[in-house]
């Protein structure tokens, strides 16, 4: 890619797409295109068709999807099968008929087995049952995949998949129910973190950036108090503590999404022939990860930690741990010279000062 290509950077507001628009802008890249959700309906066939016939783009990225955590996954099924099959069959189709150069679509871990051999090669994918808890959007997942490998095989373009691993980082969603584990950890510590120090000027700053339901910043201590305990964040006689969910024993693997978005731009600038190397018409998808995994018990203490909190985490078993490890095999994307630079503690306090000070 020349820094003065056209790239269209669908979901350029999200988790990943923040991160790729970032990069790229560092590298010097110059004519990006973005669209936000109220200006592009990414949903709507017409919408996209008529985008890409008056924009043209050489290059196109797609990290727009509707993602969440596993009470999302559980409560939304519908949304998410319906929301992302669309987006993604609008866009790789519309990159076809408008001649883009290069495609590059994100998809998610958790498109492998729940009984996945760990860690997960590339090969595993359809082998075996998907974890239930996020089927739906594992299948949509699943089918932005297929599509692109279908075009590839039909039509000979050159559209590529990769399948990072469980992302966190700036611009993250913090939402106490709909996020993944590691922001809603990060927030709930931080708010248990002020209640211990009976700082409710940053509870309320809190607040006012990032809603709460049934509260607001005019609440009182006490209904605020109320509220945040029904989300798993307790006060009792000035004593914190933390609600975990599931038993702490799963194990998962993290990317910090900086790192995924180097990874997304690496593998876009890979010619052809050397990208074939390691994909094929039949399997094109890369594996993008650390290729090391932590437990979640481990994982909320270095936060506890991160943020200095000093209350108590118990973890709730009656709720689900989701499958028992996820880690995927990274011995591809690594043969094809890229490797991930930010540890977890590391990302994690970047993610922390971020959410702290946004």
């Amino acid at each position: 890619m020349e820094s003065t290509d056209k790239i269209f950077i669908a979901g350029h507001n999200g988790l990943v797409g923040s991160a790729i628009l970032r990069q790229l802008l560092k590298k010097g890249f110059s004519n990006l295109i973005t669209r936000s959700r109220n200006k592009l309906d990414l949903t709507s066939q017409n919408a996209v068709r008529e985008f890409f016939k008056n924009q043209k783009p050489s290059y196109v990225i797609i990290a727009a999807a509707k993602v969440g955590g596993i009470y999302a996954n559980n409560n939304f099924p519908a949304e998410f099968i319906y929301q992302n099959l669309m987006i993604e069959a609008n866009i790789i189709n519309s990159s076809y008929e408008n001649n883009v150069k290069r495609l590059l679509f994100l998809g998610s871990s958790c498109i492998y087995p729940k009984q996945a051999k760990q860690p997960m090669k590339e090969d595993a994918l359809l082998s075996g049952y998907l974890e239930k808890t996020n089927e739906p959007y594992a299948i949509a997942k699943i089918s932005g995949i297929k599509l692109c490998e279908s075009y590839n095989r039909q039509y000979g373009t050159d559209f590529r998949s990769i399948m990072p691993t469980n992302l966190y980082g700036i611009n993250d969603n913090f939402h106490l129910n709909n996020s993944h584990v590691i922001p809603a950890l990060i927030r709930k510590i931080h708010l248990a973190k002020n209640l211990e120090d009976n700082n409710w000027t940053a509870i309320k700053s809190d607040i006012a950036k990032n809603p709460i339901d049934r509260i607001g910043v005019d609440s009182s201590k006490e209904e605020i108090i109320k509220a945040l305990g029904e989300f798993g964040i307790h006060f009792n006689a000035n004593q914190c503590s933390v609600d975990v969910w599931g038993t702490g024993e799963a194990k998962r693997e993290f990317l910090f999404v900086d790192d995924m978005a180097l990874a997304s731009i690496h593998v876009m600038e890979l010619d052809r022939q050397k990208y074939s190397k390691f994909s094929s018409l039949t399997q094109s998808h890369i594996n993008v990860g650390t290729g090391v995994d932590v437990r979640i018990n481990e994982l909320a203490e270095l936060i506890r930690d991160i943020v200095e909190f000093g209350g108590e985490l118990k973890f709730d078993k009656s709720k689900s741990d989701g499958p028992a490890r996820k880690l995927v095999d990274v011995s591809r994307i690594s043969k094809m010279g890229w490797k991930s630079k930010t540890n977890l503690r590391d990302g994690l306090f970047l993610t922390y000062d971020w959410y702290k000070n946004r």
